[in-house]
């Protein structure tokens, strides 16, 4: 019986719909863009967080970073400031410890945000913006990194200084166009260099532009230092054996540091050891925000759109007193009048929940199929959030005029005009 009356009432909710299209349209506007704005930014973040999360595992597993300084900090403190940096000593007893499989050390050169930048030339063809990177024999094993041609560079290479280089995929195909790289010399900082290898195309964390680490050079740490001896902000990589070593190993690294560096007993850390997932909690701070923001929007939408849903519900009870009059002679209680008002106004917020969803994935798609390439992935998750909250509002805003409805005197309402 209560499923029959309720069906009724959505009946009738739609036929007021399909009666009232521009009024009933208005009514919901607002449902629908908070809707819609849900499921836009929540499927962009989704698509982001999927992504970034891919980027910290291609970066390296099992992988701990080495830092003179926080990692991306807003503002560094005085003390942060006057931190001595890590040295390539330190790097090679990190490689010592007994759960390192390798260790790395890497500086990185680059004028990328100056007027022409570093480039390197080979027989007319040039490349600028580059980044030059000096890195050991191990970096292939703890970057993770992979060989399109070649070869890396060896521990004597790098010992004997020797002028060899490994290339980013970008720079090589600008530089060699339908050529061969490996084995030719190429201009860089004015001197020649021979080309030992042809780094993988990268993962781009956001969208699908260019990766800029694909337009770098990798040398020798010895052959770094030959063209820029000034520089000496070193990081350092180290790769462990284990998953269930990780504390243990960031354990032997800060202690092994700590004596290297002579910090006191009771002094913090003057370095920072982090992981991949230092990205992902990162990025988590980050999309906190957009989460707040995309709260915030949809919110001011569904208030609109419940305000707007109680006033066409208002507008309904005053339209309609002489059919709830006529209802109640011939029997209907104050629960049936008070539930098919009620449902009228969720099935009313719902049917903004649904074409908000729609609209929102439709935007989704064009998100994704742009030439900036923004990943986006529709949640199901928010996509069940935001059509409950569609019918919530309808439950909440229509509830006075259900209310208003079921308790209308029936004899005064049969002599409504």
């Amino acid at each position: 019986m209560v499923r029959g009356q309720n069906l009724e009432s959505v009946k009738m909710a739609l036929d007021t719909l399909r009666t009232n299209k521009l009024r009933s349209g208005l009514t919901i506007l607002g449902i629908v863009i908070g809707v819609t704005t849900v499921i836009t930014i929540s499927s962009i973040i989704n698509g982001l967080n999927n992504r970034v999360s891919d980027f910290a595992n291609s970066l390296g597993t099992n992988v701990f970073w080495v830092y003179h300084l926080p990692f991306a900090t807003q503002k560094l403190t005085a003390e942060q400031l006057t931190r001595k940096k890590l040295t390539l000593d330190d790097a090679l007893a990190v490689r010592a410890l007994p759960h390192v499989i390798a260790a790395d050390a890497r500086e990185v050169y680059s004028k990328a945000f100056r007027v022409g930048g570093v480039s390197a030339k080979y027989e007319g063809h040039k490349v600028a913006g580059s980044f030059l990177e000096g890195h050991t024999a191990q970096v292939s094993v703890v970057s993770e990194l992979t060989l399109q041609a070649g070869r890396f560079f060896t521990d004597a290479e790098d010992q004997h200084h020797a002028k060899v280089c490994v290339l980013g995929h970008d720079t090589a195909e600008q530089l060699f166009i339908g050529e061969d790289p490996i084995g030719k010399e190429i201009n860089v900082e004015t001197s020649l260099y021979t080309v030992i290898g042809v780094l993988d195309k990268r993962k781009q964390p956001f969208g699908s532009g260019k990766n800029p680490n694909d337009n770098a050079i990798f040398f020798p740490m010895g052959t770094f230092h030959n063209i820029h001896p000034e520089v000496l902000d070193l990081s350092i990589s180290a790769k462990y054996d284990d998953p269930k070593n990780k504390a243990l190993v960031e354990e032997e690294i800060r202690e092994l540091l700590r004596i290297r560096r002579k910090v006191k007993v009771q002094a913090d850390d003057n370095f920072e050891v982090f992981g991949p997932d230092s990205l992902t909690e990162l990025w988590g701070q980050i999309t906190g925000g957009l989460v707040a923001f995309m709260i915030a929007v949809s919110s001011v939408g569904l208030m609109v759109g419940g305000v707007g849903v109680m006033n066409i519900m208002l507008v309904s009870v005053t339209e309609r007193t002489r059919e709830i009059g006529i209802r109640k002679a011939i029997g209907a209680t104050k629960r049936t009048i008070l539930m098919q008002f009620t449902t009228e106004a969720v099935t009313l917020c719902a049917v903004g929940g649904v074409v908000g969803v729609l609209i929102g994935t439709v935007l989704t798609w064009i998100v994704y199929f742009l030439p900036i390439g923004l990943p986006a992935t529709v949640s199901t998750m928010w996509v069940l959030i935001g059509f409950g909250v569609s019918c919530t509002i309808g439950l909440l805003f229509g509830i006075y005029p259900a209310w208003k409805a079921a308790n209308l005197d029936p004899i005064e309402a049969l002599r409504y005009e």
